[in-house]
């Protein structure tokens, strides 16, 4: 059922979203700080709505979640896109950050924390992102960690994700999840991807060949009712993605910068992202536009088997 519980008064579903959910049809969710917060204007609507295409095109049913007007949207409208890909008044908004700007009525878009918190409410079994947050470089010392990964140790939704962020220490976050109990599961993979890159040097203990294999591990999983998500580790095609040696290059000095300006929080990402991209010359966002893409090719195909 979408919305059960007394938090379904918060959710404000697209009419194509509920019906699906109703008829328990696949609906993948989709988080929106990528176009808030995680890539310029125009490409970050161009991408949003490509992704939705994308998964509309295997049949399945595109859920972008945010939150307006005292409600979590899931499904936007072309308004609502707009809206959140043109506005430098977005807030970020994670876990903590609901139940706030819900009673203030104030427009955030979702973290993959908050966004995995929203589809679990409505009933959406699978999440397509980019890549997910984690352990900071240097987090054994400033204990910076995203709650990305305190949501995936208690919320039983699957996240298709090209591995984590490459700005972060992937060891320590591996080395947390695994604390966790959170599966890892290589998609076609024995190597966890980090982001821009194919490889970390960092192996998954589990893989699966196809969406099948995945759905039946998935299925596993929730019969037996253990409670955190799914991480499904999709690297980016060979075709896009860039060597480990060029991106942390860049990735060092860009964190070098940070640190030297005082950036830390919740600017810390989106100033990195915006920075790396700079010194790339675009070959960063180019590569994480078609990360993206292709997880939600591999998210729609799981979501329609998870229902067969």
């Amino acid at each position: 059922m979408c919305g059960s519980g007394a938090a379904g008064r918060f959710l404000d579903f697209k009419d194509d979203v509920r019906e699906a959910l109703e008829n328990n049809r696949p609906v993948v969710a989709l988080e929106s700080t990528i176009i808030a917060h995680g890539m310029p204007y125009p490409e970050n609507l161009k991408v949003a709505r490509e992704v939705e295409n994308i998964i509309r095109g295997y049949g399945v049913v595109p859920a972008t979640i945010a939150v307006m007007g005292g409600k979590i949207k899931i499904g936007l409208s072309e308004e609502e896109f707009e809206l959140l890909a043109t506005s430098g008044e977005v807030i970020k908004a994670s876990r903590r950050d609901l139940s706030i700007v819900l009673a203030k009525k104030l427009t955030a878009a979702t973290t993959v924390a908050a966004t995995m918190v929203a589809a679990h409410l409505a009933g959406i079994e699978v999440f397509v992102t980019g890549g997910i947050g984690g352990a900071h470089r240097g987090a054994e010392k400033t204990f910076d960690v995203s709650a990305d990964l305190q949501e995936l140790a208690r919320t039983p939704v699957v996240v298709v994700c090209a591995g984590a962020k490459s700005i972060l220490d992937l060891s320590l976050t591996l080395e947390y999840l695994e604390t966790m109990g959170v599966p890892i599961i290589g998609f076609r993979t024995d190597e966890f991807p980090a982001f821009y890159c194919r490889e970390s040097g960092l192996k998954v203990d589990y893989t699966v060949e196809d969406e099948i294999e995945a759905a039946r591990i998935i299925k596993t999983k929730w019969d037996l009712g253990l409670k955190s998500a799914i991480v499904i580790a999709n690297p980016i095609p060979e075709e896009y993605a860039l060597s480990r040696t060029y991106v942390n290059r860049i990735v060092n000095r860009t964190i070098l910068e940070a640190a030297k300006k005082g950036i830390k929080g919740k600017k810390l990402t989106p100033y990195l992202l915006s920075r790396i991209n700079e010194l790339s010359e675009g070959k960063c966002l180019a590569a994480n536009i078609e990360l993206v893409k292709n997880n939600a090719r591999v998210g729609a195909k799981i979501a329609t088997a998870i229902k067969m």
